[in-house]
């Protein structure tokens, strides 16, 4: 128990000491000989974020899962057949649900491609590679829609049963995974493995490396992040703000004074909704930041009085409209990139030139209500930073906040400028992960920023 909580606290999990005493009565309620029991009860109290989740199971599975799989009673009958037999009983046993002969299966697929070697210090990746291309998941998934009815392959019906299928196959694959797992564990011991296997939670994701799948599974934590940053502003905003008395509570309140308005109610402050300007950094070097920023700015439309978005390169151009009529933001990032847009000259990135022209077109346009958020990493390609236009920005706003998807120990270095814009901006913080720009909004909140 020690060891798994450990395990997962290293990776990331938070996990206080009064739910690790939690987990531990929790398993006074529950059969130990019964992995699957043990496993609900330690998820269910030491995990708190349904995107934590396989992080957890990828754990328990190490340090609970047995060192040796008890007899599957069909071993040697199955070790005896061809691979195309064996394949022919794996889509009955996927088709039946038979999940203990998958994972007899899975064992045999094992011993026979994986070619396990003992003392690797590997996580077992090329071991699944193999094991996989022996059992062909395509042609699992086309055996299994075999003979199936449906209504043609471009109906409703014929896409839901393909999905089934590969949901099917990705169960056995991570059967065939657990099968490696358990082997590795059996070989090097839970620890040892278990630093083979670790990457980052969802929250810990580098933006700058990220993939795009990795990207698009950020937005369900972005959403309400999104919300949170748009009141931690507005209260920004809100502090010595005069208010109006309000008669009708005066009044209401002086009955208990006998008429008299010994105490005047004020109406409690309503401030507007902030506006929100964003300046976002599209140049290749922060591909995959960009497309986190439109998400974070799609996210934010519906939190803000009004939200106007501008992309840049060399150059500047406002995207608003477009990101609001497009159906998502695939599309949206297509047209982005095939119009040129934020480009003007080579399309290498000059944060100066991109700063003065969104100046010299909108910068009249920055109010006190206006909140200006830049998102780059101020790689200028060693041109001029002219950083006096971002300070003439920062004395019409509300406020202005830069977030750089590098670590702090790059910056300043190379072609960096960000130590030129830094004294212009409330406050300049490093935002690579979605942890860091929830520490971004918990500051703004906390009276740091």
């Amino acid at each position: 128990m020690e060891s798994l909580v450990a395990e997962l606290r290293t990776v990331g999990l938070p996990i206080s000491v009064s739910e690790q005493i939690d987990a531990l009565r929790a398993l006074e309620h529950v059969d130990l000989g019964r992995p699957i029991e043990v496993q609900v009860a330690l998820r269910a109290t030491l995990v708190k974020v349904a995107a934590h989740e396989h992080a957890f199971d990828t754990v328990f599975g190490l340090f609970f899962r047995p060192t040796a799989d008890p007899d599957r009673g069909s071993g040697p009958v199955l070790t005896g057949l061809s691979d195309d037999e064996l394949r022919e009983l794996l889509v009955d046993a996927l088709r039946a649900g038979d999940v203990a002969l998958q994972r007899a299966l899975a064992a045999v697929f094992v011993d026979r491609h994986a070619d396990v070697q003992p003392g690797r210090p590997v996580a077992g990746t090329y071991y699944l590679y193999r094991t996989m291309r022996a059992v062909d998941a395509d042609r699992l998934v086309t055996e299994l829609l075999t003979g199936e009815p449906g209504d043609g392959p471009a109906g409703l019906d014929a896409r839901l049963r393909t999905e089934r299928a590969e949901g099917t196959v990705q169960q056995f694959r991570i059967e065939v995974e657990s099968e490696i797992r358990r082997r590795l564990v059996a070989d090097r011991g839970a620890a040892a493995v278990a630093k083979t296997l670790r990457t980052p939670l969802p929250e810990d994701v580098a933006f700058l490396t990220a993939s795009a799948k990795e990207i698009e599974t950020l937005r369900e934590t972005v959403d309400p992040l999104a919300r949170v940053l748009a009141a931690r502003l507005a209260q920004r905003r809100r502090h010595r703000r005069s208010t109006r008395p309000d008669v009708r509570r005066t009044v209401r309140a002086a009955l208990s004074t006998g008429g008299v308005p010994a105490a005047v109610v004020h109406r409690p402050p309503r401030p507007p909704k902030p506006r929100l300007v964003v300046l976002a950094d599209i140049s290749g070097s922060v591909s995959t930041f960009a497309t986190f920023t439109l998400y974070l700015v799609s996210a934010l439309r519906g939190a803000f009085a009004s939200v106007r978005t501008f992309v840049f390169v060399d150059g500047v151009d406002e995207v608003t409209d477009l990101l609001a009529t497009e159906p998502d933001l695939a599309a949206a990032t297509r047209r982005i990139n095939s119009e040129g847009l934020g480009v003007w000259l080579d399309g290498h990135s000059d944060y100066g030139h991109a700063l003065e022209s969104f100046w010299d077109s909108w910068g009249t346009q920055i109010t006190g209500r206006t909140t200006v958020l830049v998102l780059g990493d101020a790689r200028s390609n060693y041109h001029a930073p002219r950083a006096e236009v971002l300070r003439r920005i920062r004395a019409r706003a509300a406020q202005l906040y830069w977030l750089n998807p590098e670590p702090t120990a790059a910056w300043d270095s190379g072609d960096s400028v960000i130590g030129g814009y830094a004294p212009h901006c409330d406050a300049v913080v490093e935002c690579r992960t979605v942890r860091q720009l929830k520490a971004f909004v918990d500051g703004l909140g906390d009276g740091s920023r």
